[in-house]
């Protein structure tokens, strides 16, 4: 079975949660999408308070984490698209994640 491009546009998120393995996403017509957390390595290195912290943007067709500045789609989550961030960009987050803030 293969998801076709209207459903991947038109699912939308109602609610969130995410496990110290898994990031769960509630839709609104009934589905429930669980992916690794591993698949998001900003998510996989946020404690479980910035996780919990999350909004939906774009009326549920994506998810925010203020704290972790990541967001990820609806669509991406559908498609089985993992982040994109490349090693160096996740290197240089993380550096300043732990360098002492002033």
């Amino acid at each position: 079975m293969s998801t076709s491009e209207t459903e991947l546009r038109e699912a939308l998120a109602k609610r969130v949660s995410v496990t110290s393995d898994a990031l769960i996403a509630d839709l609104a017509d009934g589905r429930t999408i669980t992916v690794p957390i591993a698949w998001f390595p900003r998510l996989l290195a946020g404690t479980a308070q910035e996780r919990a912290n999350w909004r939906l943007i774009a009326d549920g067709e994506g998810i925010h984490w203020p704290g972790l500045d990541e967001d990820i789609s609806v669509e991406s989550l559908l498609a089985g698209r993992r982040s994109a961030e490349t090693q160096e960009s996740l290197r240089r987050w993380l550096q300043h994640r732990q360098s002492p803030r002033s």
